[in-house]
């Protein structure tokens, strides 16, 4: 037995980034690591630039995704003004504000992707217990700073809901969690009968015999530079009757 901190994540609009190069911004079909790590750092009041705190986060936290709802893909034409490079040789600039202060600016062009009413059940434990899970759950109760789903525009539509469950397996934290049920069966129906697919970072002796592993890269390496490296996925099809008692 151990203790799992489990909670749900659902919004009109998300985005979890995927790999991104020149103006296509993609979004993966269900939340990188990275993304949960910086929702707890935030909730934590953890700021960006503290990188020993986030590399602990990251470090002593092993990750379980149940995707209940992928949702469907949103495609925005995104402009927007910055300043030229040449306005903004030897000058500080700090903030949004600085940069529409400058006279000299041209518009950018971008594709970005959302994912629309996607819903996910997220599972954390700490193997070496260096975590304590209690403190997150507070941290998600009263956030120090504002949770957001990806990018700022896309903001939680449920509390988040999280508990401590003490269980043998993923699947039995992720059966144990029985908030939100109503919100659930309005997405997909009854779950009697359906398959979902759940990513994890089991271990090889915890993991089933049917099992697919992906690469993702979203393992911290330097929030400063962002900078992240492949970390290993695993992705099984759990049924519903399974992870909803």
């Amino acid at each position: 037995m151990r203790p799992y901190l489990v909670f749900d994540l659902y919004g009109p609009l998300s985005s979890f980034g995927d790999v991104a190069v020149g103006e296509y911004r993609p979004t993966f079909s269900h939340p990188s690591k990275s993304a949960i790590i910086g929702l707890l750092a935030a909730a934590l009041g953890i700021q960006r630039c503290e990188e020993e705190k986030l590399h602990a986060l990251f470090d002593h936290l092993r990750l379980g995704v149940l995707v209940i709802s992928s949702g469907q893909l949103l495609r925005d034409y995104h402009t927007a003004q910055v300043p030229t490079e040449s306005s903004i040789k030897k000058r500080q600039i700090a903030t949004r504000k600085d940069e529409l202060s400058i006279s000299d600016l041209k518009t950018i062009l971008s594709t970005r992707d959302y994912r629309m009413d996607a819903y996910y059940r997220i599972a954390l434990w700490s193997p070496d217990r260096m975590q304590p899970l209690e403190e997150l759950q507070g941290a998600l109760a009263y956030p120090r700073y504002t949770p957001y789903l990806g990018r700022k525009s896309c903001p939680p539509a449920l509390p988040f809901g999280a508990e401590v469950i003490e269980a043998a397996t993923l699947v039995e934290a992720l059966a144990g969690y029985r908030k939100n049920q109503a919100v659930v069966e309005s997405l997909v129906g009854s779950v009697t009968g359906m398959q979902f697919r759940l990513y994890s970072e089991l271990g090889k002796a915890e993991r089933a015999a049917k099992v697919h592993t992906v690469l993702r890269r979203d393992r911290l390496i330097s929030r400063k530079a962002w900078q992240y490296a492949e970390r290993e996925e695993v992705m099984e099809y759990v049924g519903g009757s399974d992870v909803f008692k």
